[in-house]
C-alpha cells in the first residue's frame, strides 16, 4: 500500500467556524506545489475531510493531476479525529494507492504513529506538506516513510 498524507494549504485565520475556513491565495499556491509531487502517480482514491479548506485542497489536487477518480468526503479526517479510528477505517483500503487530505494535529500524529509505532514522534507537517508512506497494511509502526516534502516559501 502507498499512503499519501497531505495537509491542507494555508487557510484564512478567521471564519464563522473552523470548518468554514477557506484557503488563502498563498495556500492555493502551496497546494499546487504539493500536487506536483503526485504527478504520474496512480491514485486509486482521494479521501478528504469535510472542512472547506481540505475540500478546496483536494479539488486543486484533482484538477492539477487531471484525476478522474473519486474524491470521497469522510468525517473521520477532521483536525480532532482519533488516529485509532482512522487506522481502523484505513484497513479496508490496504491494497490501494490512497491520498488523505486532512489537518493538524491528526495528520502529523497519524503519520508518526504509522512510521514509529507510537504517537510521541509526529511527522512535521506544515501547510501543504506531503508525506509518502509505504507498507503492506496501514498498521502502527509497519509503514516506511519514503518522503516528506514541504512547499517552498514564496
Amino acid at each position: 500500500m502507498r499512503l499519501w498524507l497531505l495537509r491542507h494549504g494555508e487557510a484564512e485565520a478567521h471564519a464563522r467556524s473552523d470548518a468554514e475556513r477557506a484557503l488563502t491565495d498563498h495556500g492555493r499556491q502551496e497546494v499546487l506545489q504539493a500536487a506536483q509531487q503526485l504527478q504520474g502517480r496512480s491514485l486509486d482514491l482521494i479521501l478528504v475531510s469535510p472542512y472547506v479548506r481540505a475540500q478546496q485542497t483536494a479539488a486543486l489536487v484533482k484538477q492539477a493531476l487531471a484525476y478522474d477518480g473519486e474524491l470521497r468526503s469522510v468525517a473521520w479526517l477532521t483536525p480532532d479525529s482519533d488516529p485509532r479510528e482512522v487506522l481502523a477505517k484505513l484497513e479496508r483500503y490496504a491494497a490501494v494507492e490512497l491520498l488523505l487530505v486532512t489537518h493538524q494535529p491528526l495528520v502529523g500524529g497519524l503519520g508518526g504513529w504509522l512510521v514509529h509505532g507510537h504517537r510521541q514522534q509526529p511527522l512535521a507537517m506544515a501547510t501543504a506538506s506531503l508525506a509518502a508512506l509505504e507498507g503492506e497494511m496501514p498498521v502502527a509502526g509497519a509503514m516506511d516513510l519514503l518522503a516528506l516534502t514541504h512547499p517552498q516559501r514564496i
